[in-house]
Parts: C-alpha cells; sequence; structure tokens
C-alpha cells in the first residue's frame, strides 16, 4: 500500500473528529471547515470538500452538529454548521480515545514525543 493511500484511509477514519474540532471553536460552512482543517495541519492531511459533506450528513443526522442555510447577499446560498452540546460531548470522547490510541501507536513504533525524555 503507498503512502498516500495509508495517510487517506487515516484521514477518512478520523475526518469526524476534525470536522468536530474545527467547529468547537466557531462555525462554519464546508469551504471553511476545509480551509482550516488544512491550515492547522500546514496542508499535511489535505482535506477534500467530497470527503467533507457526506461527513457533515452523517453528523448533522446524529445531532453532533446543526446546519442552517445562509444566503449572503451577492453569493451562492451555503449551509454554517454549528456544533452542539452532543458535539462537544463526542470530540471529548473521540479525544480521550484519540490520546489512547496515539500513546499505543507511538509506544510500539518507539516514536518518542517532544518534551518526554
Amino acid at each position: 500500500m503507498a503512502t498516500q493511500d495509508i495517510e487517506s484511509d487515516l484521514l477518512r477514519g478520523n475526518t469526524p473528529t476534525l470536522v468536530l474540532a474545527v467547529l468547537r471553536d466557531e462555525p462554519g460552512h464546508g469551504y471553511a471547515i476545509t480551509k482550516r482543517i488544512n491550515a492547522r495541519t500546514d496542508n499535511a492531511l489535505s482535506m477534500r470538500q467530497g470527503t467533507l459533506y457526506p461527513v457533515l450528513t452523517a453528523l448533522e443526522r446524529d445531532g453532533l452538529v446543526e446546519g442552517q442555510w445562509e444566503h449572503p447577499e451577492g453569493e451562492r446560498p451555503r449551509k454554517m454548521y454549528v456544533i452542539t452540546d452532543a458535539g462537544r460531548a463526542e470530540l471529548e470522547r473521540r479525544t480521550e480515545a484519540w490520546r489512547k490510541f496515539a500513546s499505543g501507536v507511538n509506544q510500539v513504533l518507539g516514536v518518542q514525543l517532544y518534551g518526554k525524555g
């Protein structure tokens, strides 16, 4: 499996968590969410909108985000998303699960994290 395929699989599996994390900070529409994820990772994750919209639909269906259509003057309508209280709780759960998972993987791989001796 190529490195790019591995990275794509990792991103796809963690996209809901990343979306919840950026929406925790401020609401956003799909394009803005994509740009925030890309910017926070210096484009290392290379999020694409085609990956994002099915995730937003599922998060909305599950009550973790709420979407509302906006019609900015002179612009195309866009759906703005905001994280719900249930979404914040789910993000906390996912963050803790990620910490444990990443720590275990790092231990197996022998990866030293900054600040650890």
